[in-house]
């Protein structure tokens, strides 16, 4: 069963996505918050497979409530948000998200998005995500490997790369001439080694530390 916590400071859209989410086979609504101090409290409480996330809201925003609730549980978190090129939305992958939805998603990409969510599997939408990650590490700091890609070797740089590239393990397994199972070992060992939560988190770091390189930036 998955357990789900709503947090969105509007009523009616808490009140849509949980009829969304009600009666679904293993998916229950166990909470709901109207703001992010709310949101973290109950997150700790109810120790929520994921938490759905609105990123704008008053008092503590959806960006300070995803930093708390990755650091302080296990919870993952979706972000909601009307804009699927939003600053604050790269912010919160950085800080812990696990991924994003546009608000306007349809309901059966929901359901999908909790479900790959919750086994940690892979990003949502990744398409849409690997742009909004592209986009504004384009604008980070200068690369840095930093020590957290020191220890790689040079198949694990190769596994974090084609990660960033949005391959599954399946397809990074294709691409190596690798079991999926040896595929699916490279890609933990790298996230324990670079320290990372998730895969979210993987492709944002490889961006940052210069080991993927935007498109329009790698052919100027």
């Amino acid at each position: 069963m998955i357990r789900v916590l709503l947090a969105d400071d509007q009523a009616l859209v808490r009140a849509g996505f949980w009829s969304i989410l009600d009666g679904e086979v293993g998916i229950e609504v166990i909470g709901e918050a109207a703001d992010g101090g709310e949101a973290t409290r109950l997150a700790r409480q109810l120790r929520p497979d994921v938490v759905l996330m609105d990123i704008r809201m008053p008092g503590v925003d959806g960006l300070v409530a995803t930093r708390e609730i990755a650091a302080s549980t296990d919870a993952r978190v979706i972000i909601l948000t009307t804009f699927d090129l939003d600053e604050y939305v790269y912010g919160a992958l950085r800080d812990g998200a696990s991924g994003f939805l546009v608000k306007d998603s349809e309901p059966a990409e929901l359901i999908h998005a909790l479900r790959v969510v919750a086994r940690g599997d892979a990003l949502i939408a990744p398409a849409i995500t690997r742009r909004l990650i592209a986009e504004f590490a384009a604008r980070a700091r200068h690369p840095d490997p930093g020590p957290r890609l020191s220890g790689l070797t040079d198949r694990e740089r190769e596994v974090m790369a084609l990660v960033a590239a949005g391959l599954s393990n399946t397809e990074i397994a294709a691409r190596l001439v690798l079991s999926p199972a040896t595929a699916k070992t490279h890609v933990s060992r790298i996230m324990t080694k670079a320290q990372v939560r998730d895969r979210s988190q993987l492709v944002i770091l490889a961006y940052e530390s210069g080991l993927t390189v935007p498109g329009w930036l790698a052919g100027s």
